[in-house]
């Protein structure tokens, strides 16, 4: 059976997403718990741990909203022209959060360096918070007209069940952050590390808990797809596994099983709210059987095929890519003389 060209390209979009929710959300996390470690010292390290990645990291989600535009141009210009001011404020956190890591260590002043830290922590959660803001808002629906056009103020993005949605992402990245500091530190950091990674797994597995019972009451229509592909339970089933894994192995000292437990949960969720989604890019608030969709929202046949074959042959030179910088970079913090 050949795959549609349409369905190819939403799951290509799929895997690029959860790719970047998976690498990006640990230095996401990073940066939100910046602000925990002591003195300049820890702070170093807490922003080398994450140095020569967190740019490459975000090649992923430029990867991610090229593929979208080319792909599916009706869904990028309607979403895009909906969340105008959230994705302005989201390109201005995501250049703020660079020029941080950029600049903190250009100059040795107190002040210069604590303006850098808190600039470098308030980017990143907020960035976090914004996508989950986003998801959560196109999975309770947009208020959809007939041509496609989403008609949504601003000040109706910040309902609370997407802003629960944003709180969720933030608790998800600064677990996942605090794993990922706990196999790059050592000594007296990585002790304190130790409870960080407790504590927010606690408020993750409460955030987690409450978005779950919020969607199955708020929006029962992202169940519809469970219903018609029974195969997708079992990566809910995975996914309960891999959240309950986490404490499991960090109580038994085994921090890289926690961290590749914290992977699977990320990716579980991106795949469950693919899933979900499926084969809308936004439901409409007033009809969850209708909105923008794969088929309509899609570009010519002969653009997929086009983008198709440059994507057969660009997607493994750019996963060889990531994985020869991790492999490089891999093992504890070191600083030295060229370290931020």
């Amino acid at each position: 059976m050949t795959l549609p060209l349409e369905v190819f390209w939403y799951l290509l979009l799929g895997v690029l997403i959860t790719v970047y929710a998976v690498l990006d959300g640990f230095d996401l996390g990073v940066g939100t718990l910046h602000l925990f470690a002591r003195g300049d010292l820890e702070r170093r390290f807490s922003i080398n741990s994450i140095g020569p990645l967190w740019d490459g990291n975000e090649v992923w989600l430029v990867t991610f909203g090229g593929a979208l535009f080319a792909a599916f141009p009706e869904a990028y210009a309607s979403i895009l022209s909906a969340f105008y001011f959230p994705f302005y404020l989201l390109l201005f956190f995501l250049i703020g959060r660079a020029v941080s890591i950029e600049f903190r260590s250009k100059r040795k002043e107190r002040w210069w360096r604590a303006y850098w830290d808190f600039s470098f922590c308030a980017a990143s959660t907020l960035t976090t918070f914004l996508f989950g803001l986003l998801a959560g808002n196109l999975i309770v629906g947009l208020p959809i007209d007939e041509r496609e056009v989403i008609h949504a103020p601003l000040v109706s993005l910040f309902t609370p069940y997407p802003v629960a949605v944003g709180v969720l992402a933030v608790a998800g990245a600064a677990m996942h952050g605090a794993i990922y500091l706990y196999l790059k530190t050592e000594g007296e950091m990585q002790a304190r590390v130790h409870g960080w990674m407790w504590r927010a797994f606690g408020v993750f597995l409460v955030a987690w808990v409450g978005v779950t019972i919020a969607t199955l009451v708020l929006a029962p229509h992202v169940t519809r797809n469970f219903a018609r592909w029974p195969i997708a339970w079992v990566i809910v089933g995975l996914h309960v596994l891999a959240v309950a894994n986490i404490p499991r192995a960090i109580h038994q000292a085994r921090p890289f099983y926690a961290f590749v437990s914290s992977c699977c949960t990320i990716a579980a969720l991106c795949f469950l709210f693919g899933i979900a989604m499926f084969p809308y890019f936004a439901f409409a608030s007033s009809d969850p059987t209708r909105g923008i969709d794969v088929w309509e929202a899609a570009s010519s046949q002969r653009t997929l095929g086009i983008m198709q074959i440059v994507a057969l042959l660009g997607m493994p030179l750019v996963a060889s890519y990531t994985g020869i910088v991790y492999w490089i970079f891999r093992g504890k913090v070191r600083l030295g003389e060229n370290s931020y």
